[in-house]
């Protein structure tokens, strides 16, 4: 018996229905990157793919008509003085290396650039103090940027040698019997030879108790992890200086990177006033004496601002449902949800300093500072979350901005492409040739840079996140308000030099145990 022509269409309607929620259900798993997150360049399709608006549109409304008195400007990009500090690494004994060494030292290294970098100098570091000779240190995968970068792929590994020759015996590679001592053999089981408990910033008595032991027996021992585990402090004088050593001046970046550096540094600085704007030569007439006092000077702006640090802040950057569905979503996969800050309100954590500064608000603050509209920026980052219409607001603000790719060709920047740790290699380069430096939030790079300015006594602004945070959380403040709280609340907070204190990292704070009153 024929069905009616209702029943028909009913049945043919559910199935539609069905296939239609199994694609639904099934198109995620096929093409993922159209509900992830937002990426660190580029929104999806199906997530935060809306900008948020300005936040702080009063403020930004006269931020982007002011006139920064010349004044403010002169002093703002008047260099630093003399402070009666300078560099201070050279034993007053000449050094030299024992006759014979204790055995070989593995270190593998996680983490980025700069956090491997002070993995490097702290590995030198526990090889004087065992009287052991260093394996170049192995560099390990980074599981966010996926960069397979090697030591001498990023730094000048002739170079490091050669400057700690007196001081400590560097290997490029194991010799044959000790060639099984590999990544790959610490990773498949339970090794005598692999020194896995280390706690974080071991004395040297821990290394020589538990280090030296294990390197006399077989003749090698390999510590993984070593990020962060070797004090700063009660460590002799020698060692300081060692550490500092190798950071200042041995851990030089390959000639390749250097060269991609010293181009964009130089087109930067490009003293004819020359810009390029869609192809187009425009030559700007500078007829302000403050104007040509200021010609070739450059500000970086290292916008730490990437996926990462959004989501691990748990703070609200304005993006709606969305953006806060796939921050937790990207918290959960990431890091089980364990984030100490989520268990905070947006409004705490903003009124403790504790939120990364958005391109917006580091602008606000810039402008406050004393740039304007003709500042040769130049941008120090990775992928920014949210991608250019993130950074919309900046670039409006500051229409100089460059970063490596409007600077350099693809061809220029072809051997760094895609590889994260090379790309924050040559951004550090920049950053550290710059007339003034400044980090959006504290990080590894921004820590990096601090301590390395501070030793050549080079200018460099911290944001007061404890005074930001508030400032931006009163939505009813005035520029001239704002202006004044920001001006005040950074002027011993740009460049002038701040000893260590005890537990704080010597490759931030490299006075006084690696610099001396002059």
């Amino acid at each position: 018996m024929r069905q009616p022509y209702n029943y028909n269409h009913q049945v043919h309607q559910s199935q539609r229905s069905a296939f239609a929620a199994l694609f639904l259900v099934l198109l995620p798993i096929f093409f993922p990157n159209l509900f992830a997150p937002l990426g660190r360049a580029s929104p999806s399709l199906f997530s935060e793919w809306n900008a948020p608006k300005p936040r702080h549109l009063s403020l930004l409304e006269v931020a982007l008509h002011w006139k920064t008195p010349i004044k403010q400007q002169f002093d703002l990009w008047s260099p630093l003085p003399n402070q009666g500090w300078k560099p201070c690494i050279d034993s007053a004994d000449t050094p030299s290396l024992p006759e014979r060494s204790q055995g070989y030292i593995q270190v593998f290294l996680d983490g980025g650039l700069n956090q491997q970098r002070m993995g490097i100098c702290d590995a030198v570091a526990v090889a004087k103090i065992l009287n052991a000779t260093l394996v170049i240190p192995h560099l390990e995968v980074n599981p966010v940027w996926q960069d397979s970068s090697s030591f001498t792929n990023i730094f000048d590994v002739d170079h490091f040698i050669n400057v700690l020759q007196d001081e400590v015996s560097i290997v490029k590679e194991l010799p044959r019997e000790y060639s099984w001592s590999s990544r790959e053999y610490y990773a498949t089981g339970i090794r005598a030879t692999r020194i896995k408990t280390a706690p974080i910033h071991a004395s040297a008595d821990w290394y020589l108790e538990n280090v030296l032991p294990v390197m006399r027996s077989y003749g090698i021992a390999a510590i993984s992890p070593f990020s962060h585990r070797l004090a700063f402090d009660k460590l002799p004088v020698e060692i300081q200086h060692l550490r500092c050593k190798v950071n200042f001046e041995a851990l030089a970046f390959v000639p390749r990177i250097r060269l991609i550096g010293e181009t964009l540094v130089n087109r930067l600085r490009d003293p004819s006033g020359k810009l390029q704007a869609s192809g187009t030569e425009v030559l700007r007439e500078r007829t302000d004496d403050t104007e040509k006092e200021r010609a070739g000077k450059f500000v970086v702006l290292h916008l730490r601002f990437d996926k990462d640090m959004a989501a691990h802040s748990a703070c609200d950057f304005g993006g709606g449902k969305a953006e806060k569905l796939a921050l937790a979503k990207y918290r959960q996969v990431l890091w089980q949800g364990r984030v100490l800050n989520s268990q905070f309100t947006d409004h705490e954590l903003r009124n403790q300093g504790r939120c990364p500064l958005t391109p917006e608000e580091i602008g606000l603050l810039l402008t406050a500072l004393g740039f304007n509209n003709n500042t040769h920026l130049y941008l120090a980052s990775h992928k920014v979350y949210g991608g250019e219409a993130r950074i919309s607001t900046l670039r409006t603000m500051f229409p100089l901005m460059e970063d490596k790719k409007s600077l350099a060709s693809a061809n220029e920047l072809a051997e760094v492409e895609g590889k994260a740790s090379l790309m924050a290699a040559v951004d550090y380069y920049v950053s550290l040739k710059s007339d003034i430096f400044i980090s959006a939030s504290p990080g590894n790079m921004h820590n990096a840079l601090l301590g390395h300015r501070a030793y050549l006594n080079l200018k460099t602004i911290r944001p007061n996140m404890l005074l930001l945070g508030p400032l931006f959380l009163n939505k009813t403040i005035e520029w001239s308000e704002f202006q004044h709280a920001v001006i005040n609340g950074h002027k011993n907070r740009q460049g002038q030099t701040r000893l260590r204190k005890e537990k704080q990292s010597i490759y931030t704070y490299p006075a006084p145990d690696c610099m001396c009153r002059a």
